[in-house]
C-alpha cells in the first residue's frame, strides 16, 4: 500500500468504516459469505484489517495494517492490532490457523509477496481466505468507473488472477462463495452467500497450505 494510500485512509477513516453502517445488508452478506469458510477454531490474523469491521464480527484475534488511524477503532472493536504492511509480517513462520485477506489485495503494492507471506505465518494444513471485489462482475465494473476517493487508486482483480496468484504461492483451492447480487445501496435483505462464482461481485476463496 503506498503511502498516498495509507494517508487517504488516515484522514478519511471516519468515512470509510460508516460505509458499514450506511449499507448494512451489503456488510452483513459479505459477512456471511466470509462466515462460511472461516475456520471457527484456532488464531486468524487478517492482513489489511482496516477498522476491525470483519475481524470483530468473525472472531479473527489478531490484524495488521498500515493506518494508525484505523487501527485504533480495531482495537476499540476488540481486535489485537499491529501497524504494518502484508508484504513484511512483523509474525514467525508457522504461527497462525488462518489468514485473512478482506477487500485488501486491490490496494497492496505487491499483492503476490502479501500472499507469500500469509503463507509462510500459516502452519502446515491452515487456511487462506480471501474476499475480493471480482473486477468482471457488474460491482468491479460500477467500482472502476466510480467517483469513488478510495477506489480510484484500487487494482482490481478478476477470480481467474486471483486463482492464478494464490495457487502460485503453493496453496490449494478449496472453495469459492459470492454474494452481492446488486449495488450495495440497493440491497434491502441479506443476500445469502452462494457457491461458486460468476455472478456475485464479492467473492470468497478458501485455500489451503
Amino acid at each position: 500500500m503506498t503511502e498516498k494510500i495509507v494517508d487517504l485512509y488516515d484522514s478519511s477513516y471516519r468515512t470509510y468504516d460508516k460505509w458499514y453502517d450506511d449499507n448494512k445488508f451489503a456488510y452483513i452478506s459479505e459477512v456471511e459469505a466470509l462466515k462460511r469458510v472461516i475456520p471457527k477454531k484456532g488464531e486468524g490474523l487478517e492482513i489489511g484489517v482496516g477498522t476491525g469491521r470483519f475481524a470483530a464480527p468473525l472472531g479473527i484475534r489478531y490484524g495488521i495494517d498500515p493506518s494508525r488511524k484505523m487501527i485504533q477503532l480495531a482495537k476499540k472493536r476488540g481486535v489485537k492490532t499491529q501497524l504494518g504492511f502484508g508484504e513484511c509480517l512483523p509474525f514467525a513462520d508457522a504461527c497462525f490457523d488462518y489468514v485473512a485477506i478482506i477487500n485488501t489485495l486491490c490496494f497492496v503494492e505487491n499483492p503476490r509477496k502479501t500472499i507469500a507471506e500469509a503463507h509462510r505465518v500459516i502452519k502446515t494444513n491452515g487456511k487462506l481466505i480471501v474476499g475480493f471485489i471480482d473486477r468482471d462482475s457488474f460491482l468491479g465494473r460500477t467500482y472502476r468507473t466510480a467517483q469513488s476517493r478510495f477506489y480510484e487508486h484500487a487494482n482490481f482483480l478478476t477470480v481467474e488472477e486471483m486463482k492464478q496468484l494464490i495457487e502460485g504461492v503453493q496453496f490449494s483451492l478449496l472453495s469459492f462463495y459470492q454474494t452481492i447480487f446488486q449495488l450495495p445501496k440497493k440491497i434491502l435483505s441479506v443476500d445469502m452467500p452462494k457457491k461458486g462464482y460468476g455472478t456475485g461481485g464479492f467473492i470468497v476463496i478458501a485455500a489451503e497450505k
